[in-house]
């Protein structure tokens, strides 16, 4: 009887030894919501991590700064970057950068990322390097896209104005011509286009050399629909709803003609510079559209607002309709 009590209090001491290690286990800190990054991102600025919020109590918090491409990927630890904060250094111009915070307590540690933030700017406007180019057909009808070129300094945005040619010296500004694309017009026939492409960062904006002329623009070679009896495509703003860092919007489009129509997005702030999409989409008669895209950091707290507009091959535009978010700071 001795040794079975023995035994007993031997086996109910390990139980407890064995249930006090699955709560020491369980008590290592959580993550409920991730850290944070405040500041602006620019060259010698400095950036300030906030912990975020976690459970089980901890006692104190390790930071490492890391350095990544400017989509957001690839990132690595920036040497030294332990503190809670970090001063952006030149290297971090044209990348983003995030933290990552270790919460830390008696039971152990774990580890979360925080968000990255914009692509970092230089002291600077951007400077060009190489200019933009047009991708297309310079015929009526057609569609005529611009690239950016190529840029240093931390862009954040770009924007865009086309311009109508009638000699290689006189060039004009072609109204409400400010999307990357171009739907080339009647108006235009005889004529060369080029773009002027805008660039953005936190420190200013710089509007690049102009791209080489198209050739000179061409008729579609069928009828052209006249524009007193082209009629302006509709659109109808349905649903706009959010889903982690991501945007979904439900539209719908109508148009008289069998040519997909440019529906432009534009996600817009109070404050902060704007960003401009663009989708093309069959519309004849009436056609259910669906799109997403990720938003950038700079959009995903406070008020935010996609506008949409949808213009024709012939330049004809529908009314902007817009829908409007809020997320909690």
């Amino acid at each position: 009887m001795r040794l079975k009590a023995i035994l007993t209090v031997v086996l109910l001491g390990a139980a407890l030894l064995t249930g006090t290690a699955a709560a020491r286990t369980a008590a290592v800190p959580q993550n409920s919501s991730p850290p944070t990054i405040s500041g602006t991102a620019r060259e010698g600025n400095t950036l300030t991590a906030r912990n975020g919020t976690w459970t089980n109590a901890p006692t104190s918090f390790v930071y490492q700064w890391q350095r990544c491409g400017a989509d957001g990927n690839g990132c690595a630890d920036i040497s030294g970057a332990m503190n809670q904060t970090y001063t952006l250094a030149s290297a971090d111009t044209d990348h983003t950068v995030r933290v990552q915070v270790t919460a830390k307590n008696a039971d152990g540690q774990s580890t979360a990322n925080s968000s990255t933030t914009e692509v970092v700017s230089s002291r600077s406007a951007p400077v060009n390097t190489a200019k933009p180019t047009i991708s297309g057909t310079a015929k009526v009808g057609e569609e005529l896209t611009a690239s950016n070129g190529t840029w240093s300094g931390g862009v954040t945005s770009f924007t865009y104005q086309w311009q109508r040619c009638t000699s290689s010296t006189t060039c004009a500004n072609v109204d409400g011509a400010t999307a990357r694309t171009y739907g080339v017009r009647s108006a235009d026939v005889g004529d060369t286009l080029r773009v002027a492409v805008t660039a953005h960062n936190s420190s200013g904006s710089t509007t690049s050399t102009t791209s080489d002329e198209t050739a000179s623009v061409s008729g579609s070679g069928t009828t052209v629909i006249t524009k007193g009896r082209n009629h302006a495509p509709t659109l109808a703003f349905l649903s706009l709803r959010r889903v982690g860092t991501s945007v979904f919007a439900r539209f719908r489009v109508c148009d008289d003609s069998t040519a997909r129509v440019n529906v432009t997005e534009r996600d817009t702030k109070l404050g902060v510079l704007a960003y401009t999409r663009h989708f093309l989409v069959p519309a004849k008669p009436c056609t259910m559209q669906s799109r997403h895209w990720r938003l950038a950091p700079r959009f995903r707290h406070g008020t935010f607002t996609a506008k949409l507009q949808a213009r024709d091959r012939l330049g004809a535009m529908s009314p902007v309709r817009s829908k409007t978010l809020r997320f909690a700071v």
